[in-house]
């Protein structure tokens, strides 16, 4: 194992962090830089992209800084980020537009019309998942029909990781993982023309970037990068790999038998396979090599509703969501003493439903307070949760569980996750699992470790939670009267759609739609 120091990118929807570990993966520093969303309309989540990088840029030069380190000491990076969502640019390499980010739902019509033509079906069987209103595919379709001159000015499509590596190295290139995003057929793992075809979008084709595997180097740092990062010019720099993947490398849970839990912004559960099994529960994508596939069940609905809480009714300047909960524990406590019965929806940026579906919390009374609402929000949170993993283990054998994200190494949110579930449950050492994941693919192209295989032992569990009979009776009954509302609320949803359109209304969407494209192509 070469000494040195790995640093792991790791792109989140609204900040970036950046990790400096060592090769035994003991984190040496940590920087952290916020990105601002913007919300310019109804189910619009944009962010600039050049403001993302921006972010990007101050992370790398907080974690040296924290680390005490040179930029030259560091061995190579590895990036990862959210994956879905659009980041797209011109033919000069420019923004084309601000980003479209995974928590975006405008395209929610679109994927409501291949329901109708029956394409969903198709999709399943083809590219290995029904496209979401997030996906890659999907925005790139919305584009074509409401802002056909942005996407004729198309040079690239890429994710989040794709755009940060890019500024970093100049180099336009994808990995393995995230090539899989709806661009290529499930059974070949390549790019497909004919998928493209069936969702009319094959226009795109030609703009797909270079795929590379995660632990290959796919560029160095250039000399731009170097002096807005502090890094030096020519460290190389890993394709990388989406961030669920990298949680789960992260966390050392390579293997078939091995569920991760990833509670971020998205609720991410995954199990990877070494065969295609298709299921609309699921995205079946691209594994960490040809011939494995990682089987995601996935929504935008998990810890953002705890950090919308917090800046709802928290304090300015008390942490994450971590410190938030651990700032709570008193009222928490209470809450968990009394025989609440509210139930919360985390509904606040999407669901696993088809339905416009809204959050909201159901039960409230005047003597509840703060605690009991948290409780009510962190269980509907591991309840959504639940509706994945209960999916997945449906049909693939799982018999370890892992997690991290979202405040998950508070002891009071892990349990909740193990009596919920109903199987035990444990947290690694590594708390930056992401980060981690993308420094192991840096590692491996640098040459610090061997494989990818080989650096997921360092990934040593850290605790491991039993499930509590009688707490685990309480979530059962909760789960069940969190399941019963939603099917009762299922058909009230498109009346509460903020973006649903009332009769004679002007079509404010397509005014804003308008002016974005003439921006974006000018």
């Amino acid at each position: 194992m070469s000494r040195g120091y790995l640093l792991g990118l790791d792109g989140g929807s609204s900040s970036t962090k950046a990790v400096i570990f060592d090769t035994t993966g003991n984190v040496m520093g940590v920087g952290r830089e916020a990105c601002c969303l913007e919300h310019p309309q109804a189910h619009w989540v944009e962010r600039d992209m050049n403001a993302a990088w921006v972010s990007a840029a101050a992370a790398i030069r907080g974690a040296l800084e924290a680390a005490e380190l040179d930029g030259g000491e560091i061995l190579a990076i590895g990036v990862t980020a959210h994956g879905d969502g659009l980041y797209p640019l011109d033919r000069k390499g420019e923004p084309l537009g601000h980003a479209i980010t995974s928590l975006d739902s405008r395209a929610a019509s679109m994927v409501e019309r291949w329901c109708q033509e029956d394409v969903r079906d198709e999709a399943l069987a083809r590219i290995g998942q029904t496209p979401f209103a997030f996906s890659p595919v999907t925005l790139l379709a919305w584009m074509q029909d409401r802002q056909p001159e942005r996407f004729a000015a198309l040079g690239n499509v890429l994710t989040c990781k794709d755009w940060l590596r890019f500024k970093l190295t100049g180099t336009v290139a994808t990995d393995f993982t995230e090539a899989s995003t709806g661009y290529t057929d499930v059974n070949t793992q390549r790019y497909s023309l004919d998928a493209l075809s069936m969702l009319g979008i094959d226009g795109v084709f030609d703009a797909l970037p270079e795929v590379r595997m995660p632990d290959e180097i796919a560029g160095h740092v250039c000399e731009a990068a170097a002096r807005e990062t502090g890094l030096k010019a020519g460290i190389p720099v890993a394709t990388g790999l989406h961030d669920v993947t990298a949680s789960a490398v992260g966390l050392g849970n390579i293997e078939s038998d091995t569920l991760t839990i990833a509670a971020g912004t998205f609720s991410i559960n995954e199990v990877f396979s070494d065969a295609p099994n298709p299921d609309p529960r699921w995205a079946t994508r691209n594994g960490l090599r040809p011939g494995q596939w990682l089987n995601m069940a996935i929504s935008p609905a998990s810890s953002s509703n705890l950090e919308w809480f917090h800046r709802q009714w928290g304090r300015t300047g008390d942490g994450g969501a971590g410190a938030f909960l651990a700032d709570m524990e008193e009222a928490l406590d209470e809450a968990f003493r009394s025989p609440s019965r509210l139930v919360y929806h985390p509904f606040l940026y999407g669901s696993p439903y088809d339905e416009p579906a809204s959050a909201g919390l159901f039960g409230l009374q005047g003597w509840h307070g703060r605690g009991h609402v948290l409780r009510a929000i962190l269980e509907g949170v591991v309840f959504n949760h639940r509706v994945h993993v209960d999916a997945l283990a449906s049909t693939f054998a799982i018999d370890r569980i892992r997690i991290t994200g979202g405040g998950s190494h508070s002891p009071r949110l892990a349990q909740l996750f193990a009596d919920s579930l109903g199987r035990p449950l444990e947290t690694s050492r590594i708390q930056e699992a992401a980060a981690w994941g993308a420094a192991i693919c840096a590692g491996v192209a640098a040459g610090a470790f061997s494989s990818i295989e080989a650096a997921t032992r360092l990934c040593e569990v850290d605790h491991r939670y039993i499930p509590d009979a009688r707490r685990q009776a309480e979530c059962q009954q909760g789960f069940e009267r969190y399941q019963r509302l939603i099917e009762c609320l299922r058909p009230l949803w498109q009346m509460l759609d903020a973006n649903a359109s009332s009769p004679g209304a002007p079509d404010a969407e397509s005014e804003s739609q308008s002016r974005l494209t003439a921006g974006a192509t000018r």
